[in-house]
């Protein structure tokens, strides 16, 4: 069953208002305090414009708490909790993030999932009285509760603090990975058939989100073109320049669940005049990797968001050397558009997410090819091509993503 955007649909959607004058809470995976962007982020500050939104972080858990290395946002909730700190906190106009104060149980390695669920509802019922907590002390009405893909903090939120709206975003295959699939399989089709709205940011995710609510809808997805802005000059990142070009480069999060070392490696030897820089935090699955024996292979680590487009400006071609599976296929990989908006030449791994970008990228379907591309990319490269590039992107905005979900939102609140 697809449901995205029937023509009808369509037309009936985009003649609703703004969402204007509502209490929205958000509750996800990434926690605003974060130093990387993600979609959630974006989509609340939009919806701030004209509502009331309150951004919930997610709450530590019990392997957190007793852990001695924490990292900076998250030793600041610690410090916050354990000192009963103000956790209620405004960051801008319409908009507050809090940190809620309950410690839940880590209760993964529980192998029944039956079991699971039941020791879950006391875990959200913690989290449930804490958000309560501050939409007391904010005074929202009527919430609009958005669920940001996180299945087990927020599986039983919905009849625990009876929104006027249960939206859930659905941005990644979690039952991809080992730690969620365990009881994944059984909870996300189960919190996705329950909730009122499910809205994807890929087509694929919206089919798939279909074949369990019937209103699943894809709302596109949004880049920030005024960040990644092709005609700003960028200083030239301190650790780039002792890097000799031409340099093949990559953004984002190295995790061996998601990027193929295979590809990266035929890069390296077969252009031994080129320098790789790859730029992001390591998973602990990426440290032990091979790719650190190779000396024109450049780990950059962690960026803030704002650093990101001088070291895109930087690359002469950028990459996404994705394997394909289970977790990929259907990901829409934002940074391609970041590439794209900035006007580089990208090469990347073909997958069903990627059919919308073909006309403005080179899909590789191998090793061997994705390297051969690369050649391909530099050689072709020309104004207008760049220039198509950036056009392509600047199609895809946060605003319009927005316009979308308030459409759907005010469409199943009237």
């Amino acid at each position: 069953m697809r449901v995205l955007y029937p023509e009808a649909t369509e037309k009936k959607i985009s003649n609703l208002l703004t969402l204007k004058g509502k209490d929205i809470v958000i509750v996800g995976l990434q926690p605003w305090y974060y130093h990387v962007g993600s979609n959630c982020k974006d989509i609340a500050s939009r919806l701030a414009e004209h509502n009331r939104v309150l951004y919930v972080n997610k709450p530590l858990n019990r392997k957190t708490w007793v852990s001695k290395t924490k990292d900076e946002g998250v030793q600041l909730h610690y410090d916050l909790v354990k000192e009963n700190g103000n956790k209620l906190e405004k960051i801008r106009k319409n908009m507050w993030q809090f940190f809620p104060a309950s410690v839940i149980e880590s209760i993964n390695w529980l192998p029944s999932t039956s079991v699971f669920k039941k020791v879950n509802y006391l875990n959200n019922k913690r989290f449930a009285k804490d958000i309560e907590s501050a939409i007391k002390e904010l005074g929202f009405k009527d919430i609009i509760l958005f669920n940001d893909n996180d299945i087990f903090n927020g599986y039983y939120l919905k009849e625990l603090l009876s929104p006027s709206l249960y939206v859930y975003y659905c941005r990644d295959y979690l039952r991809g990975y080992d730690y969620w699939k365990k009881h994944c399989d059984t909870l996300e089709p189960e919190l996705i058939e329950k909730s009122d709205v499910v809205v994807t940011n890929s087509e694929y995710y919206a089919n798939y989100c279909s074949g369990y609510n019937a209103s699943s809808y894809y709302i596109g997805q949004g880049c920030n073109t005024r960040l990644f802005n092709a005609d700003a000059a960028y200083e030239m990142p301190v650790d780039l320049k002792n890097i000799p070009y031409p340099i093949i480069g990559y953004t984002g999060v190295l995790d061996i669940e998601r990027l193929d070392e295979n590809i990266i490696a035929a890069i390296a030897q077969r252009y031994t005049n080129a320098n790789i820089v790859l730029v992001g935090p390591e998973q602990e699955n990426f440290v032990k990797s091979s790719l650190h024996n190779y000396s024109n292979i450049h780990f950059l680590g962690r960026k803030n968001l704002q650093e990101l487009p001088a070291y895109v400006k930087a690359f002469d071609v950028c990459i996404n050397p994705q394997v394909k599976n289970e977790i990929t296929k259907g990901n829409y990989p934002l940074k391609i558009d970041e590439y794209l908006s900035m006007g580089k030449p990208v090469v990347a791994t073909r997958t069903e997410a990627m059919r919308m970008f073909e006309p403005f990228t080179y899909l590789s379907d191998t090793s061997a090819q994705f390297a051969d591309l690369i050649e391909k990319a530099l050689t072709e490269d020309s104004n207008k091509l760049r220039t198509e590039r950036i056009v392509f992107a600047g199609s895809h905005t946060w605003e319009k993503s927005v316009e979308k979900l308030s459409a759907i939102i005010n469409k199943y609140l009237s």
